[in-house]
């Protein structure tokens, strides 16, 4: 058995910013555009009309303020709100693979590894561009990579989930070296026109090389991992290749774009998340007062600050839980990784993290770090 450790981390972010300023302007232009389209069924109470939002309110409701974007023209069009893309041609990379490049790359090099020598890659996000052939197989190729790749979708909890499978596979000897892709465009599944979710997401592409530590100068053993699955309707995407196939075929059905029940989400996420993390450190005999730092899937503030509060019994002092979705907003299974990229060089050997994502399914992951 070897010893798999985090050697490297990348992230791509993309050039576009969309404030909640910018946001709330287009928002609130749709919103008079439905209504008045719709005057006649509102007057008559057959149609309710639609709310404006405001800055005030998303930054209390989650604590975003901004977010970065692969198209900030299509969303911010008030008789558009989703993104507009070029369609690409079969002999193009697709878009998510070029993103997914140039966070593996980051990640090799901060590792001094080179592309050739991985052999495998996992591509583990929320959403893919196609079925197949798998966008892990096409960005295996780009980097040269040898081995084997396939995706994988756990949506929040992908890159823990990913971590996890990478992990086992060195551990067992069957890989000496593996990424871990995260290449999240969130705004394709976001329904930009409804009010109380319009502010969530934004995009994002992180990558994770994982390597046996016996190979390593540096980096983060990984101590141990832990996944679990509940199934709950609560959050839910019910786009898919069967849509064609239905008595409403390709209608412009709100439940094609992502979908949560907010208030049940918090409700039942929040003890599942905090027990998850409690049995693992129990199991690896690990107190909680011997974390230096707690990278949480970045989904919304209340709920990390609760987490962290939880996990730690008491306040988390600044930097033990560090927040980054105020400016990448939820980039779905990416979050976590991005906090962990941005809060993880002032460790010193022997010191402990953990690494938690949580989401739709329900799901949770968590990897417990030394480092090296």
């Amino acid at each position: 058995m070897f010893t798999a450790a985090i050697t490297g981390t990348g992230v791509f972010t993309p050039p576009e910013v969309i404030t909640n300023d910018d946001l709330v302007a287009a928002f609130n232009a749709h919103a008079d555009l439905y209504n008045a389209e719709n005057a006649a069924a509102i007057a008559a109470g057959e149609v309710a009309p639609k709310e404006h939002s405001s800055s005030e309110f998303i930054l209390k409701a989650s604590g975003i303020e901004r977010r970065f974007v692969m198209d900030r023209a299509g969303v911010l069009d008030p008789a558009r709100m989703y993104p507009r893309l070029r369609q690409r041609s079969d002999d193009e990379p697709g878009i998510m693979a070029e993103m997914a490049l140039d966070a593996c790359r980051k990640a090799l090099a901060q590792a001094g590894r080179a592309g050739a020598e991985v052999d495998l890659v996992i591509c583990a996000a929320s959403n893919m561009e196609r079925a197949y052939p798998a966008v892990a197989i096409e960005i295996q190729r780009l980097l040269g990579a040898g081995g084997f790749a396939f995706d994988m979708n756990v949506a929040c909890s992908s890159a823990t989930f990913g971590i996890q499978a990478a992990a086992d596979m060195i551990r067992a000897g069957s890989v000496r070296r593996a990424l871990v892709v995260n290449p999240e465009i969130t705004s394709g599944h976001l329904e930009w026109r409804d009010r109380d979710c319009h502010f969530i997401f934004g995009d994002v592409a992180t990558a994770t090389l994982i390597e046996r530590a016996e190979d390593a100068a540096r980096g983060f053993a990984i101590r141990s991992t832990r996944c679990a699955t509940e199934f709950s309707n609560n959050i839910r995407n019910n786009n898919g290749f069967l849509r064609r196939t239905r008595p409403d075929g390709m209608a412009d059905r709100r439940d094609m774009q992502f979908m949560q029940e907010g208030r049940k989400v918090f409700k039942e996420v929040l003890p599942l998340v905090v027990a998850h993390i409690g049995a693992h450190l129990e199991a690896d005999g690990i107190a909680p007062e011997r974390l230096k730092r707690l990278w949480l899937h970045q989904a919304n503030k209340t709920m990390n600050d609760f987490i962290g509060r939880k996990v730690l019994g008491r306040d988390p002092a600044p930097g033990e839980q560090p927040n980054i979705l105020q400016d990448y907003a939820n980039t779905s299974s990416a979050g976590s990784i991005i906090a962990f990229d941005a809060f993880k060089d002032d460790f010193a050997a022997g010191e402990m993290g953990l690494i938690c994502s949580f989401g739709a399914g329900y799901s949770v992951g968590s990897v417990l770090v030394e480092k090296l």
